[in-house]
């Protein structure tokens, strides 16, 4: 056997922590380049979450891959790692914070699959995040992982656009896309141990928590650019911003900012339905009385009898 492949099969074994489409793109790629995924960590669906993206344990079981849903942090798991004795881990979208007893095991390093262009958008939901706060592109980065989440130097990263006209499933989606290049074009480099390492500048980027759903009720006190940026960064698949109206809860799924201007929580026109923000007017598209079917804004104001004012 020629000894350059030998040398390629021998620091070739992978361990992958994954989740979501993301993950799924992913291990679909390491499987097309040929690595040798000894094992696949992955999650439960949770019952109270919708789970519109694709089955990494489907994928697993089609490639008659071994997989578990157990934490990879539990004790019987970390002796299950010492004996397959992984030249790399792989973390792309898996849920559970990794220890660091876990990131020492490989020899060749423990990385992660982080969907923002790094060190911008550290930590949770940054896609969410980024539509959220208006921000025009974003991307997907392949780091080493260190103890500190998304801390580690940067192996290689892709960019992408956001339009202003993007939800966060169309961001996700062109994430997902960047993420597959960068590990298309990574991994070669790792086998061969030629992938470069930039260190990680934290103090030129941020840090985002997790997000509840209550954390998207509309303040009517900003802008109708920034409520706009929230209804489309947390429209379906996800939760949805929200109002109240007469005590009851509504979701605004699609809305758009226009110029003009009315009391913040106004109902400034039913026909088109338009209400006032703290800097200009929010035009409602689509929106859905909490238990009942989601519907236009026309469809609602003749259904349903309008608040002179929004909450």
């Amino acid at each position: 056997m020629d000894s350059g492949i030998s040398k390629v099969n021998a620091i070739n074994r992978i361990v992958v922590c994954a989740y979501h489409n993301v993950g799924y793109g992913c291990i679909e790629e390491l499987i097309r380049q040929g690595a040798d995924i000894r094992m696949i960590f992955t999650h439960e669906d949770s019952p109270t979450e919708e789970i519109w993206f694709k089955s990494v344990r489907q994928l697993a079981e089609k490639h008659c891959i071994p997989y578990m849903t157990s934490d990879i942090n539990l004790p019987e798991n970390a002796a299950l790692l010492q004996e397959i004795a992984p030249d790399f881990i792989l973390s792309v979208y898996y849920r559970n914070m990794i220890k660091q007893e876990i990131l020492s095991l490989p020899g060749c390093g423990a990385l992660n699959l982080h969907g923002s262009y790094l060190p911008r958008y550290r930590g949770r939901v940054p896609v969410n995040w980024a539509v959220i706060n208006g921000e025009t592109e974003t991307g997907a980065t392949l780091h080493y992982m260190v103890e500190k989440p998304d801390a580690g130097d940067i192996v290689d990263q892709e960019k992408v656009t956001i339009e202003f006209t993007d939800t966060s499933f169309d961001v996700f989606n062109k994430v997902t896309d960047a993420a597959v290049t960068v590990i298309a074009r990574s991994w070669p480099r790792l086998v061969a141990g030629t992938a470069g390492r930039i260190p990680m500048d934290l103090k030129a980027g941020n840090y985002c928590g997790g997000r509840k759903p209550a954390d998207g009720r509309i303040d009517w006190s900003k802008s109708a650019v920034q409520i706009y940026n929230l209804i489309r960064g947390v429209t379906h698949p996800y939760p949805g911003a929200f109002m109240f109206l007469n005590g009851k809860k509504v979701i605004i799924w699609q809305a758009w900012p226009v110029e003009g201007s009315g009391e913040p929580g106004k109902v400034v026109s039913a026909e088109p339905l338009m209400v006032g923000t703290g800097n200009g007017l929010l035009a409602i598209k689509k929106l859905q009385l909490e238990g009942e079917e989601e519907t236009t804004a026309e469809g609602f104001s003749q259904q349903y009898q309008l608040a002179e004012k929004f909450e």
